[in-house]
């Protein structure tokens, strides 16, 4: 039997690391949780920040490897998927490099076949601002923006959740909701 793959896409501080911890907590069976952070955590500091590139093209020396790092994620993910695994994957997908790299698609081919969900995960400008300025990170109000918009081109979910209406075990029940219905994921072999 496959695991199910969720993959939630949206900004930094969107929530998306809080919802996938609930599906970790709330959720039946052994969920992983993979995603930006993590890769971030296991990439060499001169290569950073990696897959956590902002949009505008803010290290064209490092865009050659971003396919290979986003494909050997989503890889991964479709890896645990065939051995029975679910997994929780919190990524932030943008084609804002310097040039198009076309990434998502490529990584939406990789889970053909899979039970794998696309949930975005929006949050207005305004709290996404908020929330940063409560951490040590950036609160420029364009750049945060840039976020926003870019995520979530081209808007193709399974299904959207607004963290600033719901909280994360909202938003994760939601989702179980959605995988408990009956209906088919479409967001992926519509972007691949």
């Amino acid at each position: 039997m496959q695991g199910t793959i969720i993959v939630l896409n949206g900004s930094p501080r969107s929530g998306k690391t809080s919802i996938a911890g609930e599906i970790q907590a709330s959720f039946d069976g052994l969920w992983l949780s993979l995603g930006v952070d993590l890769f971030m955590q296991a990439t060499p500091e001169r290569f950073l920040p990696g897959i956590g590139l902002r949009p505008g093209g803010e290290r064209p020396d490092l865009e050659s490897m971003l396919p290979s790092l986003y494909l050997a994620l989503y890889e991964s993910g479709a890896a645990h998927s065939r051995h029975g695994v679910n997994v929780v994957v919190d990524i932030g997908h943008h084609d804002s490099y310097s040039r198009s790299l076309g990434i998502l698609p490529r990584c939406a081919q990789t889970l053909q076949g899979l039970p794998a969900w696309l949930i975005g995960v929006r949050c207005p400008v305004e709290e996404l601002v908020r929330r940063r300025s409560l951490g040590n990170y950036s609160v420029d109000p364009e750049i945060v923006a840039r976020w926003e918009t870019a995520v979530h081109s081209p808007g193709i979910y399974d299904m959207e959740v607004d963290t600033s209406q719901s909280s994360a075990a909202e938003c994760a029940r939601a989702i179980r909701a959605l995988l408990d219905s009956g209906l088919s994921a479409h967001a992926f072999k519509q972007l691949s």
